[in-house]
């Protein structure tokens, strides 16, 4: 497993980046993974507006105007972190990064340069000053400029991703009530960026990005058929995060010897003991690499995070492939909640997770939403498809009439 990007570093390179220590690997994959859902929602959305499905807007624009003070704030804020924490880590990260803390309480703490970063900080505003001024004008014109729908991206993927945290924290606490006092009685960086849900970040990011679209005005079926082809290959790249890291969301105990239909199957994709696993949970084994990390779970366990993978990865290259044969809205965003509510309900037979008491059936949190999520794209699958066939007879009685 590889904790931080500095033990694939060392592990493929053989080198010692020490300020790699600070970048855990599954941020690194949660990063990739909103990237992959932006630009897969971008084409989406231009190819959409070249149908005539989704329409950009207009804006309001001022040529010439006075700097803006909000973005030179805003530039000598990036520049004062630049200076007073960044150059601070990368200085010092033999030092910092030791395996004793965690990275996130070295970055998050108030330790840096403090001065640096107001002479950084002051120096980017001042440049950012400079340039707007000389491109002010004596009499600044106003004028109104359309853009094109695959703009939105940026705000979309802004929403999802503050709504999605929130979500997925929300939906952790409900799925742990132990926690949920501690939460708020002694909140802590730990406690707020440690056990977070995929579905409590999936639905509450859809909410906001739905509230969005409809203040927007943006077809929201249309939109949701945009993006979800990309939301479940982010979900593909965020697992394979778990996996490289090894950050807990593995499976049950498998004592099972591999079946011999599997042969083919590598020994770890059956049964895997996750080394040096970030969550340092497990056995204690010797490693100088690893130091602070160095634990293995005995016995090994079903690597389930490698299964989301490939399905999920399957999921996006069938949604992808027939996105443009499609023609009824709602049908791409049907069978992504159908397939993702199947692959998930499954899945979850073999994860380590807490069970709740549904209507007298025994079953998790993700269970029970993977339910609903299949029901609803059922639902929704029908309506789409009978809301074309009716809207294709209405056409076609036209015509002849």
């Amino acid at each position: 497993m590889y904790p931080t990007l500095y033990h694939v570093f060392y592990d493929w390179f053989g080198v010692e980046w020490s300020w790699a220590k600070m970048l855990n690997s599954f941020g690194f994959f949660v990063a990739l993974a909103f990237i992959a859902a932006s630009y897969t929602l971008t084409l989406e959305l231009k190819r959409k507006e070249s149908l005539g499905l989704i329409k950009g807007g207009v804006r309001k624009v001022i040529v010439g105007g006075a700097p803006n003070m909000m973005d030179i704030f805003f530039s000598g804020l990036m520049g004062f972190i630049l200076g007073w924490k960044v150059i601070y880590l990368l200085l010092n990260s033999a030092r910092l990064f030791n395996g004793v803390n965690s990275p996130q309480h070295i970055i998050f703490s108030k330790s840096g340069y403090p001065l640096l970063g107001l002479l950084v900080g002051g120096g980017y505003a001042y440049y950012r000053y400079y340039t707007e001024k000389k491109k002010q004008l004596p009499q600044p014109e106003e004028k109104m400029e359309t853009f094109s729908a695959g703009e939105y991206t940026g705000t979309i993927t802004f929403l999802a991703a503050i709504g999605g945290l929130a979500g997925a924290k929300l939906f952790h606490l409900f799925e742990n009530p132990a926690e949920l006092r501690e939460f708020f009685t002694h909140p802590s960086l730990e406690s707020f960026i440690s056990g977070l849900t995929v579905y409590g970040g999936l639905i509450m990011g859809a909410i906001v990005v739905l509230t969005f679209a409809k203040m927007k005005k943006i077809p929201m079926l249309v939109l949701s058929d945009a993006a979800t082809p990309g939301m479940i290959l982010a979900y593909g790249i965020g697992r394979m995060g778990c996996h490289t890291s090894g950050d807990g969301d593995w499976g049950i105990e498998n004592l099972s010897p591999k079946p011999g239909w599997l042969s083919w199957l590598p020994d770890w994709a059956w049964s895997y003991d996750y080394p040096n696993n970030v969550n340092r949970v497990g056995e204690f084994m010797t490693s100088d690499q690893y130091a602070g990390y160095g634990t293995h779970l005995v016995p090994g366990v079903f690597p389930t995070p490698l299964y989301e993978i490939v399905a999920a990865v399957a999921i996006f290259i069938l949604l992808w492939s027939i996105r443009k044969r499609v023609k009824a809205a709602g049908v791409i965003t049907a069978l992504y909640l159908i397939f993702n509510g199947l692959e998930r309900f499954f899945i979850e037979k073999i994860r380590v997770n807490n069970k709740f008491d549904f209507l007298g059936v025994q079953a998790t949190q993700a269970e029970i939403i993977a339910v609903l999520f299949m029901i609803g794209g059922f639902i929704l699958l029908y309506f789409s498809l009978r809301k074309k066939k009716v809207d294709s007879g209405s056409f076609a009685s036209k015509t002849t009439d």
